[in-house]
This record gives C-alpha cells, structure tokens and sequence, in this order.
C-alpha cells in the first residue's frame, strides 16, 4: 500500500510538470509581430537614456546660464532653455528617469494591489470574493485621474503620493485579470493533481497558478505603463504631482504653457517624450499580447 501510494504521488508529480512545462512552453513559443520590435526598440531607448542621463547630459538639471533665458534651439542649447536659463535638453534627460521610475513603481503598486487580491478571490470565492469584487468594481465607477485627484488632494501634491494614487486606479485591471484566471487555472489537472498530494492553498497559487498567468500579467503591465506616465503627467500639470524644480515632464510642461507663442520648446519637447514613450509602451504590449496570442484573454 505505501509503495502504490508513492508510485501514485511520482505519477501526479510528473504530470503536473509535463502540464505546466506544455503550457509554459505553449504560452512563450511567439513570432515577433512588427509592432513588437517597435515598441521594444523605443522602451529600449528610453531605458538607456534613463540610465545614462546624468552622464550624457550637458549641464546639470538646475544650472541657470545667465545671459541664455529662453535660448532657442542651437547647437549649445539643442532643446533651447526655459525662462530661468536652465538647459532643456538636460532637464528633459533627466526627466526620463522619473519617467521610468513613476512607470515601474506605479506599476508595481497596482499589481500589488491587484493581483494577490485577485489569487485569493478567484481561487478561495465565497463571500471574500464578493466582497473584493465589489471594492474593485466601485473603483472602476470612478474616472481614474479623478479618484487620483482626490486622494493626492487629501494627503498633498508630491510624486510620491502621485505613484501611489496610480496604483491604486491602476490595481482593478490587475485584480479582474488576475481573478478571471485564476477561475479558470482552479479547474485544471495540474491543480486538482497538487491537492491530491497535499500541496496547501499558498503552494497551488504562488507555486502553480501564479507562473501561469506571468505572460497575461506582463501584457496588460507594459499597457498600462503608459496610462500611468499620462496620469502622472495630469497630475504634475496641474500642480499636484512632481513640484519644481523637479524636471519632471508633466512639470515641465506646465512651465511652457505660459510661453506657447513665445518659447514653445518649452512645451513641445517634452510632450514629444510623453507621446513617444506612450506609443512605445502601447505598441509593446499590443506586440506580445500578439505574438503570445492572448487576444482572447485581454
């Protein structure tokens, strides 16, 4: 009787891995779509700048050139300077890490937010799930940018308080994804073949299930990437993100705005890498929500 038990537990053992290895393998065997490697080359770039900006910029973000107030464009002063003097081209450099930065830890914060909510709702149901379901779907009643006006509003404008208002606008789309999944992953061989040989609810979800929805997940992260730098832009913009100095683009936006017909550099560079980085993050997630054919799921 021990032996056919162990014989029993090696055979759900191997099955559950050839189950998860198939649907892995499933899963990552892609084609690279064009908008793929577009959106990748630009998220690309934008990672290297953010990297290398403090190296590569040519004068430091708050240096103030006396004589140069609202430089136009040349060949000193590439992106022209603002209205203190300060160079453009180096603000907007550095600005792209806070752009990365405001990106990757709004992120973050949402999937947080969503996704351990979403494995324990879709896997454990009952009443828990009802309860989270209803918290998320009162969220997305809200306009995002208005609930993220709201809570900045209440604990004051700072880019911290920014990231944390765009996760959590943010974290419904990772939590119905995820709870969805979830449903469907519970009823799987590879979950009923992990009860049976006592693995505990802990186990199934971050062992078994989570790894499962990796491809999905980071989809729908690099999508909303973009939303959240436009969403924290707003908020910058209207005084209630990044303050100055800090060369952050929905800052430094809201500077130029008063010099549209006099200096529209000001404003135009740095809308550009708004749009730019928008359009790279969107195409890369249209890109491998493509090549992993997950059409159907997002």
């Amino acid at each position: 009787m021990i032996s056919l038990t162990q014989e029993t537990t090696r055979i759900l053992k191997n099955r559950i891995a050839v189950e998860r290895q198939t649907q892995t393998s499933q899963r990552w065997h892609v084609r690279v779509p064009l908008n793929l490697w577009i959106g990748g080359l630009i998220v690309a770039l934008v990672l290297l700048i953010a990297g290398l900006a403090p190296f590569i910029a040519p004068f430091a973000p708050d240096q103030v050139m006396a004589g140069a107030r609202l430089a136009p464009p040349s060949f000193d002063y590439p992106f022209g300077t603002d209205s203190l003097g300060r160079d453009m081209l180096s603000r907007v450099l550095l600005g792209t890490r806070l752009a990365v930065w405001t990106m990757l830890l709004g992120v973050s914060i949402a999937a947080l937010l969503g996704i351990v909510p979403g494995l324990i709702a879709g896997y454990v149901g009952g009443w828990g799930d009802q309860v989270l379901s209803r918290v998320m779907d009162m969220a997305l009643a809200f306009p995002g940018l208005l609930l993220a006006l709201i809570i900045v509003a209440r604990f004051g404008p700072s880019l911290d308080h920014a990231l944390i208002a765009m996760g959590v606008i943010s974290a419904p789309s990772f939590y119905r994804l995820t709870r969805s999944q979830t449903i469907s992953a519970r009823k799987m061989l590879y979950v009923d073949a992990a009860r049976a040989i006592g693995a505990n609810t802990w186990r199934i979800l971050f062992r078994h299930i989570a790894p499962n929805l990796a491809s999905s997940l980071i989809v729908i992260a690099t999508m909303r990437a973009g939303i959240l730098l436009v969403a924290s832009g707003g908020l910058s913009f209207v005084g209630l993100g990044a303050q100055p100095p800090s060369p952050e683009w929905g800052t430094l936006l809201a500077a130029g705005r008063n010099y549209l017909e006099t200096a529209p550099w000001l404003a135009i560079f740095p809308g550009l890498c708004i749009t730019l980085t928008v359009i790279g993050t969107n195409l890369l997630g249209d890109g491998l929500r493509d090549a992993l054919d997950l059409k159907n799921n997002l």
